[in-house]
């Protein structure tokens, strides 16, 4: 049990550059979070909902995170700072970076049966502070979603979401970036958080020139296929 809070630390350590030891980091309110969850979890698992609740509420009045007992969360999750709600069929896997203010949100059975309403977070992924996201939708492995998106949609693998309604930046994380990165959506390896928006901006470029692009070939092909038309009809006349 010390070796896999150590690892916890330590794992937290290796994403945010401000703590200077793990004992720093034990004052984390997304660590007592996730601490008093796995507590809550236990007891909701076994069917003491009311116990389950109390430790929920007692969670959520001492660190501003409200994480519903019934969510099921993975390894070294790291709730930076706070103000972050997890609803109750939240799946969340290993490693995964949530910044604050952050909704994991359920949307509302169209049956009117409670089930699968809450989003599923796979591993490595990267939630910027103010993301919505919504509904029974599943967040691929290494994706990042940008500070104040809204995501309503699955999420490939690899991806970034910006936005709202959030779309893809067509710029995939390579699968041999090993470091982490955290605050942002790059569009190259390296990335400062203070040219964030300049790095966004440049992805909305690239993306806006492909379209552009594709809209002048459609439009030259179709001009290539009017321009015979046209020839026959002068000659008729």
């Amino acid at each position: 049990m010390f070796k896999s809070l150590i690892e916890y630390l330590d794992s937290i350590v290796a994403r945010d550059p401000a703590p200077r030891s793990r004992w720093e980091v034990l004052l984390y309110p997304g660590v007592w979070a996730v601490g008093w969850h796995r507590i809550a979890h236990w007891l909701f698992e076994a069917r003491m909902f009311f116990l389950a609740r109390l430790i929920n509420h007692m969670s959520r009045f001492f660190t501003a995170i409200d994480i519903h007992p019934g969510a099921t969360i993975g390894r070294h999750l790291f709730i930076d700072h706070g103000f972050t709600v997890i609803g109750e069929t939240a799946e969340i896997g290993d490693n995964v970076t949530i910044y604050q203010c952050v909704t994991l949100g359920g949307t509302n059975p169209a049956n009117g049966i409670g089930g699968k309403r809450h989003p599923t977070l796979e591993d490595n992924v990267i939630v910027g502070s103010g993301a919505q996201i919504l509904g029974p939708i599943i967040v691929a492995k290494r994706a990042r979603v940008g500070a104040n998106a809204v995501v309503t949609e699955d999420v490939p693998e690899g991806a970034t979401m910006v936005g709202m309604k959030a779309r893809s930046t067509l710029v995939p994380v390579e699968a041999w970036q090993k470091d982490f990165i955290p605050y942002g959506t790059p569009c190259s390896d390296r990335f400062d958080p203070a040219t964030q928006k300049f790095e966004i901006l440049q992805c909305e470029m690239e993306t806006m020139q492909k379209r552009l692009a594709a809209l002048l070939a459609e439009r030259d092909a179709e001009a290539a296929k009017v321009a015979p038309v046209r020839k026959r009809g002068k000659k008729s006349a």
